[in-house]
């Protein structure tokens, strides 16, 4: 795998033209004075995978009191504990063991409340905006309305305890990914600052946007042909509701309770299993040039699985501090997350 992974991160920076970005305060400050959050965030970006993996498989976070307790408000990570444990409890299937409805609208919600920063227009990001400038009424974020609903409640539970909008939004996109079998345990972390600020619009994807028109789109938020391709194969988890009202449900891939490679295979596929439903803008990244590249890599049997797993954290790392200023400031709170499902129900 690591052959794999060292010639996926070597093209990734080939193929955008200033580097693989630092944002925010990561591109000043000197390494003496960066945090430990600061200095792993850092090393993920730059792909440093020797430095920082951007997954953390095994890490276990006790809280040190009830919620509310003074120990528990003295911790950062305590209240997201709390949450957490709520999220798991609706995004994974108690019978199916598949994740649920709730949780590929919540990868959905973290990816459309980050995605609206870029460098050219700034503003957006990943600041809860989605839900306090109730973003989810646009007709881009048809169908975040039962989650936006759910996280809504969250915050109204948490807040009081130290939780901000943004953080819960980031979380519950990193919890629902991990509750799905075979799901990534994303590197995560917390002190977001809220906005009530609509993001800027026309900075989301559109289903049937041409190939380049993504690259470039994506480019602008420093987000490369090889991330981009990872963050999308999360469409393994997704349905379709409104880009065709006559299909309503239909999955993206033919195992959509299951965080598995089997999108990459279906998408390029002649002949693509009954009942899946392609976006035309997949398909047309799918042949896009220097795309081959990172759908061969991901859905390699041997060890396709791990190495989109690692690029598709990394990516969504970069995802959630899009539009942050204080990245050095953050605290990680993996160990807050539930721990991987290892093998598909």
């Amino acid at each position: 795998m690591a052959k794999t992974l060292n010639g996926l991160v070597s093209l990734a920076q080939r193929q955008t033209v200033s580097g693989t970005e630092l944002l925010a305060d990561l591109k000043t400050l000197p390494e003496g004075a960066l945090s430990p959050a600061g200095s792993t965030i850092k090393n993920i970006l730059l792909a440093n995978r020797a430095a920082a993996s951007p997954q953390d498989l095994t890490t276990v976070y006790t809280p040190p009191g009830a919620l509310g307790s003074p120990a528990c408000r003295a911790d950062a990570c305590c209240v997201y504990k709390y949450v957490a444990a709520d999220m798991a409890a609706v995004f994974r299937d108690a019978s199916s063991g598949e994740c649920t409805e709730l949780a590929r609208q919540a990868v959905r919600l973290g990816f459309h409340d980050a995605g609206t920063w870029s460098k050219t227009r700034g503003g957006g990001g990943a600041d809860g905006s989605i839900i306090l400038a109730t973003e989810w009424l646009r007709a881009e974020n048809r169908g975040l309305e039962a989650i936006a609903a759910v996280v809504q409640v969250w915050y109204d539970l948490y807040h009081p305890h130290g939780a901000s909008m943004a953080d819960l939004v980031q979380l519950a996109a990193n919890v629902a990914a991990v509750s799905c079998p075979l799901g990534p345990r994303v590197r995560s972390f917390v002190g977001r600052n809220d906005s009530a600020v609509p993001a800027p619009e026309g900075l989301l994807p559109d289903v049937n946007a041409d190939a380049a028109s993504l690259v470039a789109l994506f480019e602008d938020k420093t987000v490369v042909l090889g991330e981009l391709i990872a963050l999308i194969g999360a469409h393994t988890a997704s349905t379709q509701l409104f880009v065709d009202v006559l299909r309503a449900g239909a999955p993206q891939d033919s195992t959509p309770g299951v965080w598995d490679v089997s999108w990459y295979k279906e998408t390029i596929s002649e002949s693509p299993p009954p009942g899946v439903f392609r976006f035309p803008s997949d398909v047309a990244l799918s042949r896009y040039p220097g795309a081959q590249d990172f759908w061969t890599a991901f859905s390699n049997a041997a060890d396709g699985q791990a190495v989109w797993a690692d690029g598709y954290a990394g990516a969504y790392v970069r995802l959630s501090v899009l539009g942050v200023e204080h990245i050095n400031d953050l605290k990680e709170c993996t160990g807050v997350l539930p721990l991987p499902v290892s093998k598909a129900p």
